[in-house]
């Protein structure tokens, strides 16, 4: 698959589902890639990129386009979030106090944030348990920090289908969470696998890399 593939499948699944493809932001999952993979992307008109390790972003961004917005969709370590902050245009991983804390460290306010939720109850993967929404919003309004949404990554699925109830569930918390906390809006669902379920169950955003850049290249690469 290339990016245009990407882009034409983010669009036929929004228009699908009866969605406004500009409804949905792809975020070019770059991890691994260097500045030429990067730049191929950037230079057709993309400006949403993601990375998951704390100093592989510091270390690109500096050398990219001043006019990316960085996503960071990875756990992020509490003592590593000053690495980022000033560069983060949305933080898809908070789920703790530790790092909330951390977040709001530094001058003027830190970037938005979502919510991470462990839908699956994967012990090896990041994320507060559905039952714990409610609870997380009161501390993190209490921090100050700006929720706008939730993030989930589902068990890697067989067949895209069986993501569906992860990104059913994750959008019925949102929705019942939007009733008190009006501001957490977005959705953070769907990966190279899934995403046009994900499009279908109503993703603001999907978090793309495989698909678009290929394989993940060895670290160090």
């Amino acid at each position: 698959m290339t990016y245009h593939e990407v882009m034409d499948r983010v669009g036929a699944a929004a228009r699908r589902a009866g969605r406004d493809p500009h409804d949905v932001t792809v975020v070019a999952v770059s991890k691994t890639m260097g500045h030429d993979e990067i730049m191929e992307v950037y230079e057709a008109g993309h400006r949403d990129f993601g990375e998951n390790r704390a100093q592989e972003l510091a270390a690109k961004a500096p050398e990219l386009p001043g006019d990316i917005r960085w996503h960071f969709v990875g756990s992020l370590q509490s003592n590593k979030a000053r690495l980022v902050r000033g560069t983060t245009f949305l933080l898809h991983s908070m789920d703790r106090r530790s790092l909330g804390s951390a977040w709001m460290k530094g001058p003027g306010m830190p970037p938005p944030v979502l919510v991470q939720v462990n839908t699956g109850d994967e012990a090896q993967k990041s994320g507060i348990s559905p039952d714990e929404v409610p609870a997380t919003l009161q501390w993190t309004a209490r921090l100050g920090l700006d929720v706008r949404g939730l993030m989930a990554i589902p068990p890697i699925p067989d067949d895209p289908e069986d993501s569906r109830p992860h990104f059913r569930l994750l959008r019925q918390l949102r929705d019942e969470t939007a009733i008190e906390h009006p501001s957490v809006t977005l959705l953070s669902i769907g990966m190279t696998d899934d995403f046009e379920v994900a499009i279908e169950e109503g993703a603001s955003l999907i978090r793309v890399g495989r698909a678009i850049f290929g394989q993940r290249k060895p670290t160090g690469a």
